[in-house]
């Protein structure tokens, strides 16, 4: 069955049905399930081989360290919500800043300590800013806009200590497999970094925004500066709750464990496969060291809440209700290893590189990206677009003879471009309720920077072509 057009049939059910249903994991589903039926076209054949892709993918070491990773990251954000970690920053950060300036400099230095994931971000900085809007001569469409640019845009350039780099070295891996190119993904994903050109763009964009950009908006007047109950921002998001304690530590201590740990066990892995410091960082098995840190941190979260007097029961509760907030990531990434197993028996690699020839080179970067922009920002999902359009991507380098850690970096940027701009994405909506602003409204207001950056990313793309060719 290999080198048919049968290969491709996977990809052209998920495209359409997640931009259809506004949903990815039905279209990867469902995708993957006509794959397994391709594969063994009978009653329960099809069935019995999704089962079988399904337990290779979890019983697969490397991915079980990558679900055990998003599920204890997840979990310790929940411990740290719980214990008033999140709050305690808030009230603390809210009460020390006077000025739009001050505000604006905490809400990017403030990334050093808040960069594990756009969701914990948001709900550590959102409800300052939302605090301090009195005082912050900004619509609040532009804060918002200046929030969400520090969020996924940084957090996908950071190679360590957050809920994407496990998700984005596995799919890299995945893909890498299906070409069987021998490489280290973790390393491609490193290098892909300065290709990831929207994220870079957004940054600036939003860098001029906080800090050149003069605001035509006027400072609220006194009578509008009082605030009802309704608008206090204590109701924004359950993480700030006036039922939580205020112990800024809970969240300052354990993040610093955390990155601390990973960097000093990363060099530690590496420096016994390795002579020299930065030698042993490139040797070294990150995920391994991310996850030892990360349940180093953990345990120690829960033995320091436990001293303050909370009890057992909640601090339980508080790790199983977080870590359950990423188990659709966790369900979304096994359909990913399936379909991925699906398309490679099918003889997807081999079906691109036999007719993907017609495309002139210089155009393949380009023209990802501008493809996965679109599909991201119909599907509303990051994630998603990486999972269905990485295998695609390294294919197409393979073919064209393109730099891997282009193609990698022009995947992971079209994805965050739908995280960023699209009305579906959870970036958006979280940042809409706790700003309190309507989605549709915010979500419009954000689309043309969004697609300037875009364009600028394209023209990059085509350019950098100029250097492989």
């Amino acid at each position: 069955m290999n080198q048919t057009w049968l290969s491709i049939i996977p990809f052209l059910v998920v495209i359409p049905i997640a931009v259809k249903t506004r949903q990815v994991l039905p279209g990867l589903f469902i995708g993957f399930l006509a794959g397994c039926y391709l594969l063994e076209p009978s009653l329960i054949g099809g069935l019995k081989k999704m089962i079988t892709f399904v337990i290779e993918g979890l019983t697969d070491k490397s991915n079980l360290k990558i679900l055990m990773f998003l599920y204890a990251f997840s979990g310790l954000v929940g411990i740290i919500k719980l214990s008033g970690g999140i709050r305690g920053f808030v009230e603390a950060a809210s009460s020390r800043i006077q000025t739009k300036k001050g505000a604006l400099f905490l809400t990017y230095v403030s990334t050093i300590g808040t960069f594990s994931a756009p969701s914990f971000r948001f709900v550590t900085i959102a409800p300052i800013m939302r605090s301090l809007m009195k005082k912050v001569k900004m619509s609040t469409q532009e804060l918002g806009f200046v929030i969400e640019t520090t969020a996924t845009p940084i957090i996908v350039l950071i190679p360590i200590a957050t809920a994407f780099v496990g998700y984005m070295t596995s799919i890299v891996d995945m893909a890498l497999e299906n070409e069987k190119i021998k490489g280290d993904a973790y390393s491609l994903f490193i290098q892909s970094i300065p290709y990831n050109f929207f994220s870079i763009v957004m940054i600036i964009l939003g860098i001029y925004l906080s800090f050149f950009h003069h605001s035509s908006s006027k400072p609220m007047s006194s009578n509008e500066s009082i605030e009802t109950e309704e608008d206090d921002w204590h109701n924004c998001d359950p993480a700030v709750s006036k039922d939580l304690p205020v112990k800024p530590w809970n969240l300052l201590i354990p993040l610093i464990i955390a990155v601390s740990l990973t960097l000093f066990l990363t060099w530690w892995d590496g420096s016994k496969k390795s002579e020299g410091f930065f030698n042993a960082f490139i040797k070294a098995d990150v995920l391994n060291a991310m996850v030892m840190a990360l349940i180093i941190t953990i345990l120690f979260s829960f033995v320091y809440c436990r001293f303050q007097g909370v009890k057992t029961g909640p601090l339980m509760e508080g790790f199983i209700a977080g870590g359950n907030e990423l188990m659709s990531v966790i369900v979304l990434l096994t359909v990913v290893w399936g379909l991925s197993s699906v398309t490679d028996k099918l003889g997807f690699s081999r079906f691109i590189t036999d007719h993907s020839g017609w495309i002139p080179s210089a155009f393949v970067t380009p023209a990802l990206f501008v493809f996965g922009a679109a599909v991201s920002y119909f599907i509303g999902s990051a994630w998603g677009t990486w999972g269905i359009l990485m295998p695609l991507g390294i294919s197409m380098s393979q073919a064209a003879g393109i730099s891997l850690p282009l193609v990698i970096g022009a995947v992971f940027a079209s994805g965050t471009f739908g995280a960023f701009a699209s009305p579906l994405s959870d970036d958006t909506n979280t940042i809409a309720r706790i700003l309190n602003l309507p989605v549709i409204d915010y979500a419009k207001y954000k689309l043309k920077p969004a697609l300037i950056a875009a364009g600028i990313t394209a023209v990059l793309y085509g350019v950098s072509m100029l250097f492989f060719f």
